[in-house]
Parts: structure tokens; sequence; C-alpha cells
């Protein structure tokens, strides 16, 4: 059967190809001088800032860190080290994600530049199953050998599961130095209530959660209740998987997208997201360095205002999903 779905790669190949792509933006907005500068935000419990673009190893990163050749991942890393981001958000469960992220930092000699995030889950996806506390020690352990560091910036409960013990666990860590903040994660919007409740009554320095132009359902409560409680915000899935580059094929980028220095779909994806302000950073996960290049660029240069936002958030409504 016959499909219209295009991802991301897909769509640069129909334009101007991955690396012309990459190579088209203004050097201003790739994070290739002082003045290019990615934006800063400040973790809210600590008033530590953090470039607001850093780099997700699930799903595209994923399936290349099974292969035999991590010369990608390389060129994707040492990109975005060299262009001043820092986040690198990982998981157990992103396969070998973990390992070759930390085999390629020491390889480079950048891990100390890395803001090293991850994850623990050995409950699997919510719900009542209640996790073994050596267990989730044990995969930690793990993490820590695997990166290659003495020291974990942010672990966080991977998607709700038995929050008390996973986070019990954290706490400890943390007492004694060896996470710098914890957190919890969802990208489910079944779990948002439980995700408040967390947030509400535990003292996490981190949420990670879904959100993206066309997925805006935490802009309601999530967002306001993070910045009230003073909680730091990772961003998934800013693409929408690659719904969005699906939505956007054949489509021009609007005149009024330079008013806030957006020259390619990416960035003005994530600009969108990056332009909330109880969002600390956002961690789009690719296998190609032009991909790494362009999404810098969204943290880059001026960001949309309010009523931008809006116009933003209605112009891709109306665009067909078909």
């Amino acid at each position: 059967m016959a499909t219209n779905r295009i991802d991301r790669r897909e769509w640069m190949q129909m334009t101007l190809g991955a690396a012309a792509a990459a190579l088209a933006l203004p050097s201003r907005l790739l994070g290739g001088s002082k003045a290019a500068a990615l934006i800063r935000r400040a973790i809210p419990s600590t008033g530590e800032k953090l470039p607001v673009v850093g780099l997700g190893s699930s799903a595209t990163f994923s399936q290349a860190a099974r292969g035999e050749n991590s010369d990608a991942l390389r060129e994707v890393i040492k990109a975005m080290v060299d262009r001043g981001a820092s986040v690198f958000d990982t998981a157990p469960s992103y396969g070998a994600s973990e390992q070759v992220g930390g085999d390629i930092a020491a390889e480079l000699g950048v891990a100390s530049k890395i803001f090293w995030a991850t994850k623990v889950n050995v409950a699997g996806r919510g719900g009542d199953i209640r996790a073994d506390p050596a267990a989730a020690r044990a995969q930690i352990e793990s993490s820590f050998a695997k990166l290659k560091v003495s020291t974990i910036d942010l672990i966080q409960v991977h998607n709700l599961a038995d929050v008390p013990t996973h986070l019990g666990v954290l706490k400890d860590l943390k007492k004694n130095g060896r996470v710098r903040y914890i957190g919890v994660t969802t990208t489910s919007k079944g779990q948002y209530a439980t995700l408040q409740d967390v947030m509400k009554s535990e003292p996490i320095d981190f949420i990670g959660i879904d959100y993206a132009i066309d997925n805006r359902d935490v802009e309601e409560s999530i967002l306001p209740l993070a910045a009230a409680r003073k909680i730091g915000v990772l961003v998934y899935l800013p693409f929408g998987r690659t719904r969005l580059f699906q939505r956007v094929a054949g489509k021009d980028l609007p005149d009024w997208a330079r008013d806030f220095d957006a020259t390619t779909w990416a960035q003005f994806f994530i600009k969108y997201v990056v332009s909330h302000p109880a969002v600390t950073v956002v961690t789009p996960a690719t296998s190609k360095v032009g991909h790494m290049i362009d999404n810098i660029g969204g943290g880059i240069g001026r960001l949309p205002d309010k009523a931008t936002r809006s116009r933003m958030a209605a112009f891709i409504d109306s665009l067909s999903t078909l």
C-alpha cells in the first residue's frame, strides 16, 4: 500500500539534502562564534545554567548505536560539544546508547563537558509492579560504568515506574553526592495526573515530558506547576517523533519565521518549545551531524514572544495532517 509518511531525513533530502541543509544555514545561527552562543536557562533548584538544546539518544541514535560503526555518532557528539551544547539524555532501555555515548565522550576527551542525564526503571511502565531496590541500584551502577563517570548529573525515574522505590534510591545517591539532580519522566498523557502528584509531593529537580507545537497539553497544568514548584523541564519529542515533518512536507517556512531567527522547520519547532519560560532544555534525538547542527540553531538568536507562539501554533494546526 502506498504511504504519504515522510520523516525528517526524507524531507531534508527532498529540499537541500541533509548535509547541504546544514551548510546552508547562516553561520551566526549555528553556534560557530561567541556572537552565536546558545541560549542558556537556569536549573530552578540551583541556578546552574544549561544550554537550551541538547541531544537525546533514543530513536535514531539508539538504532545507530546498535551498529558496529559509531563514526556518525562520534560526529554528532563532537558537533554538540563544539557548538556549546552539553545535555546528553539517555536511558538503560535505549539499547547501547549509554555505552556508546560514554565510549565516544571518553575517546574525544569531552566527558567533563557533558551534562549526563540518564534514567532508572526496573519495574516496567507505571502500574502496580514494585521495584527491587537492589536491582535499581545495580542498574544505576551499570549506568555509571557505561558512562565512565564518577558522578551522574541527573537520573530520573523512567515512565513514573514505582516512584517511591526508585526515587528513594535516587535520594540516597544524591545525598551521598553521586548524583547531582533527580527527577521523574513520562511521555504519556494518561500519567499526567500522577506526574502532578509527584511534582507536588516530592523534592525533585527535574521532570522529563513530551512537548511539541502540535502536542501542547502540558501547557495547561504541567508547565505552570513546574514553574511554581521550581522544577526544571527536559523536553522530549519536540518533533512529535517524525509527525511534524510529515505535516510540513512540501510546505515553505513562513516568511515571518525570520522574525525569531528560524531558518528551517526544525528550528521553528524547537524555538516554539524553548520559548516557553518553564522549559529548561529540549533534547531531540538524532544520529545525523547535519541534524544536530540544525537543532542547535533552534537555541540561538531570538525566540518568539507569546503572541508569535500563538501564531505559530495556529499555523501548524491549519495544515492538513493527511
